[in-house]
């Protein structure tokens, strides 16, 4: 296989094709605990069946919008969280530059 990654990270020799819960299976059908979660990514787990139905549910409906425009789930979630932490608002954010923005 050609390598045409850019070198940005120093990736270690492993490629998992699957989850399940808190494991990963790698190519060669290792197991592995995944203690990372995708960069706490995915701490939700793999594979969990409530999961895997909300996601398609939504993807159903609407994969992805913008933060430009109004989105109901995530008004529902800001108020929450308003309601359980204290605070009088939240920000939604998909990466560290964003992050650092707010």
């Amino acid at each position: 296989m050609k390598n045409v990654l850019m070198n940005t990270y120093n990736r270690l020799p492993v490629t998992f094709v699957r989850g399940e819960g808190v494991y990963l299976h790698d190519d060669q059908g290792k197991t592995y605990l995944d203690a990372i979660s995708g960069i706490a990514v995915c701490g939700l787990g793999h594979a969990h069946p409530e999961v895997s139905r909300a996601i398609c549910e939504q993807a159903g409906a609407l994969v992805h919008t913008s933060n430009l425009y109004g989105i109901a789930h995530q008004q529902e979630l800001g108020e929450k969280l308003v309601e359980l932490s204290g605070m009088e608002k939240v920000f939604f954010a998909n990466s560290g530059a964003e992050a650092n923005e707010a």
